[in-house]
């Protein structure tokens, strides 16, 4: 008889969540982490548990739908409570276990879906902290956490000598394959392009079929689709609603819902533009992202070839990765910096993003799919430089070349790979 062989578990990726994780456990009775699914969010919280239940599953679920201050009682701590929202009466038993014993690192709570703690499920002030979990970046990808200090970090820093690029280097071409490949672990680390695609068109068709009536029961499904077709085509985009539904044909009250669910799923995010009282003009509409490239590239069925002879997929495939690189970086960051974007109406100036740190202190990242970045490239953040004087920190290019160079006071062009370098 042929011996049954199974694929080997590869060994753990660091992720940036998992410091924060460790130490907010020696501080708090209890962590609520948040992201899209199959982000990493119950891989991470095993670790730190003690004794785990995954409420999604019927067997494990039936006695905290009975009895959930019975459930929980004598289960070693931390206990993690895999999506929690299945079994939304479990809150109350933890607040009352809180309640009773408010010690650090009791419990962990995870969940695919925004589901809100709100004020008479649990006053969650000094309780509970939500942590959220993303697609993996490529410096986790590449396990290379330990490699220095991140480069949001080096953004504060404002050195233009501390954004050099791996070795070697990728071209355009290696960091599109990076976005379209994305940062969702099992795609990520365990899957060659061609089952990663299916991977994708499998997590798409769950998306829509699944778990979009998880967050609002009845959902047209066939028109939510193609509402997500229109936010993954205008990712990266300074896009109103009134785009989106336009593209579907449905009204702005059903583009706004379904807006909202795709945020409730963690799958799409608006980028809030900046305003500061020291420049005019500035436009207010939001920038919004699908989470991922290669959640973006499956919605709407765009191969590798479809990408790289288009140079408006080229440019909104590397803005949606880059900026993927970052949002983990600052939700974890001590700093508490904040993502936006800037434009000028009539489009006279734009940055592609903007990192403010406290204080109104910002830094500035154009994004161009370009191996050879000219002193033209930073006009831009030439012009915030001059408007904001001090409060400007440093500007950077990222582009698709190997070498970074410094282009003016302040501003670097640094090769994208700098962001795991």
């Amino acid at each position: 008889m042929a011996k049954s062989v199974g694929r080997s578990v590869p060994p753990y990726r660091e992720r940036i969540v998992d410091a924060a994780l460790q130490d907010v456990l020696t501080r708090l009775p209890a962590v609520w982490l948040v992201g899209p699914r199959a982000s990493g969010k119950t891989t991470s919280a095993q670790r730190q548990a003690a004794s785990v239940v995954h409420l999604d599953r019927p067997d494990e679920r039936v006695l905290f739908e009975a009895d959930p201050d019975a459930a929980l009682r004598d289960r070693a701590e931390p206990v993690l409570l895999d999506e929690w929202q299945e079994v939304p009466g479990v809150l109350g038993a933890i607040k009352r276990s809180v309640d009773a014993d408010a010690h650090p690192g009791r419990f962990i709570l995870t969940g695919s879906v925004n589901a809100t703690l709100d004020v008479n499920t649990w006053p969650a002030t000094g309780r509970v902290v939500r942590m959220p979990v993303f697609p993996m970046t490529q410096r986790e990808i590449a396990d290379a956490l330990d490699a220095g200090p991140s480069f949001v970090e080096r953004l504060w820093a404002a050195r233009l000598d501390a954004f050099a690029g791996a070795k070697p280097a990728p071209d355009v071409r290696g960091y599109l394959a990076m976005a379209l490949h994305g940062g969702f672990p099992d795609a990520a680390l365990n899957r060659d392009d061609v089952t990663a695609q299916l991977w994708f068109a499998n997590y798409v068709d769950e998306l829509v079929h699944r778990d979009a009536a998880l967050v609002r029961h009845g959902v047209d499904a066939g028109r939510f689709a193609a509402f997500a077709e229109a936010v993954a085509a205008n990712t990266a985009g300074v896009v109103g609603l009134s785009t989106l539904l336009e593209a579907c044909r449905i009204d702005r009250r059903t583009a706004s819902v379904y807006w909202n669910m795709l945020q409730d799923l963690f799958v799409a995010e608006a980028m809030r533009a900046w305003w500061s009282s020291r420049l005019t003009r500035l436009v207010a509409t939001e920038k919004r992202y699908l989470v991922d490239g290669g959640l973006a590239a499956a919605v709407l069925r765009l191969t590798p070839d479809v990408v790289e002879a288009s140079a408006d997929w080229v440019g909104r495939l590397l803005d949606t990765w880059v900026v993927a690189q970052l949002r983990p970086e600052i939700a974890m960051s001590p700093r508490r910096p904040r993502l936006h974007h800037l434009r000028t109406k009539g489009g006279e100036h734009e940055v592609d993003v903007l990192v403010e740190f406290g204080g109104g202190v910002v830094a500035g990242i154009e994004i161009k799919a370009t191996s050879a970045p000219a002193r033209n490239d930073a006009r831009h953040l030439r012009w915030l430089r001059d408007q904001l004087g001090d409060r400007f920190r440093v500007g950077v290019v990222l582009h698709t070349g190997p070498y970074a160079i410094e282009l003016d006071d302040r501003i670097v062009a640094a090769p994208m790979s700098t962001l795991w370098a």
